[in-house]
């Protein structure tokens, strides 16, 4: 391979700024579930992934030159740990993207994988940094390097664009996934879509059949058969696993619960699991929220909710509260709660 006569600091700057952006729009990515926006981070997940990759001639000439400048002096095990979880991560991001849920590692997700390894990349690349001790110079927003930085922006976006033509071109998997870079499984058939939980929650043995409704100065006990009043809303369950599904949800919209009831302005639903598993969720959306008894026509299995679970339109899938005990509506603001959850 014919490699540039020139590298070094600036090639480090555009790596380093390459991967900021995939670690940033990565995180983005889980919590953004609304197609438009989600399409637009999940395009910039990919092109700078792909822009580390038009950086690679440069970096080579860097690293070859460092070997012979740092030999016995700095031991370079954790830069070569570094490259090779970029490496990994880069390789795991592409197989989700072509193949997605037909690839997996030792029966774990390829996703899953991918966004571990994003994390240990991430914790190493703050060591490597600090290790460097390059400060900011002015010369780093010349007009010479903001113009190279855009042309390597411009170099990400049409690599993107290639990757993405080329798979609906061929007919691959990955040109039919959605804004979020998920792949459909099991659309209007509730036995196929995956049964999944966030990381840190668990299928309950019994999950109970009642629901409490604290709202209005008041608390309601609710069996689960009592909440299957013939509401329904065709919603995606988008799953920050890596895949969708398209499904015909029924049981009763919670705005027609909370109906008469002396509820605070601007106050939020606090929504919790038998698990302990919970998220909390603007008021004003309660006419878009729904507790689903049933899907596709069936009764929700355990492992998809029963007896109850909140389906969330437009928000990624760790929204959609499994086992529904508790709703309460508090005076808290929505947003005032970690944006993933942490029990």
């Amino acid at each position: 391979m014919h490699l540039p006569r020139r590298a070094g600091r600036r090639t480090n700057l555009g790596l380093l700024a390459l991967l900021l952006l995939a670690t940033g729009t990565g995180v983005l990515a889980f919590g953004v579930g609304t197609p438009l926006p989600a399409r637009l981070v999940t395009a910039a997940h990919g092109a700078t992934g792909l822009g580390l990759l038009l950086l690679v001639p440069w970096k080579t000439v860097v690293v070859r030159r460092s070997r012979t400048r740092t030999v016995g002096r700095r031991d370079p095990t954790a830069a070569w740990a570094l490259a090779v979880l970029v490496v990994l991560t880069l390789v795991t991001g592409v197989a989700h993207t072509v193949a997605g849920q037909a690839a997996s590692l030792g029966g774990v997700g390829v996703l899953l994988v991918h966004v571990a390894v994003g994390v240990g990349t991430g914790a190493l690349l703050v060591v490597h940094v600090a290790g460097s001790r390059q400060r900011p110079r002015r010369t780093d927003l010349s007009r010479r390097a903001l113009l190279r930085a855009g042309g390597l922006a411009v170099g990400a976006v049409a690599a993107w664009g290639a990757v993405e033509g080329g798979l609906r071109l061929t007919g691959a998997p990955g040109g039919r996934r959605r804004g979020t870079g998920s792949h459909e499984r099991g659309s209007g058939d509730p036995a196929a879509m995956p049964v999944t939980q966030w990381f840190t929650d668990t299928v309950p043995d019994d999950p109970g059949d009642t629901l409490e409704l604290v709202a209005g100065g008041r608390t309601t006990r609710l069996r689960a058969a009592e909440l299957d009043r013939g509401d329904g809303v065709t919603a995606v369950l988008d799953c920050t696993g890596g895949w969708y599904a398209e499904q015909e949800w029924r049981g009763v919209r919670l705005d027609r619960l909370l109906a008469g009831l002396d509820l605070p302005d601007g106050g939020s639903v606090d929504v919790v699991g038998v698990t302990g598993y919970r998220r909390r969720l603007p008021l004003a959306d309660a006419g878009s929220l729904l507790l689903a008894t049933h899907c596709a026509g069936r009764p929700l299995s355990t492992g998809h909710g029963a007896p109850v679970r909140l389906v969330a339109p437009g928000r990624r899938g760790y929204w959609w509260v499994k086992w529904v005990r508790r709703v309460e509506v508090v005076d808290a603001p929505w947003w005032a709660q970690p944006p993933v959850p942490l029990q």
